[in-house]
């Protein structure tokens, strides 16, 4: 079994319904998965709270392609409804593109 390049602690918050992995905004462009990220995930500040169904397996599964190991530990619990829920919705960056290019072929 390869050993890991890295570790790296994530918290998990969750309420009675949900949980969310807290990881900063930067390291999902850095991953290349920003534009992966659904609206389920919910952001504030520069943290972003990846969904526990889909986004945070996407975020574990890429660290481990790279080579990185990500420890889960358990962050805020909430009994009712986690102010998460309350934060915006998830947007990936927006970056410029490149003007498309128009090939001619001529004969």
């Amino acid at each position: 079994m390869a050993k890991s390049k890295a570790n790296i602690v994530k918290f998990f918050h969750s309420d009675a319904g949900h949980g969310w992995l807290a990881v900063k905004t930067r390291e999902l462009a850095d991953l290349g998965i920003a534009d992966k990220i659904t609206a389920f995930s919910y952001t504030k500040g520069k943290s972003s709270y990846l969904e526990e169904d889909v986004d945070m397996a996407l975020y574990i599964n890429t660290q481990r392609d790279r080579g990185v190991t990500v420890e889960v530990r358990q962050g805020k619990r909430w009994d009712k409804k986690s102010p998460i829920r309350a934060f915006p919705s998830f947007q990936a960056p927006v970056t410029e593109q490149a003007p498309a290019v128009e090939t001619v072929v001529t004969e």
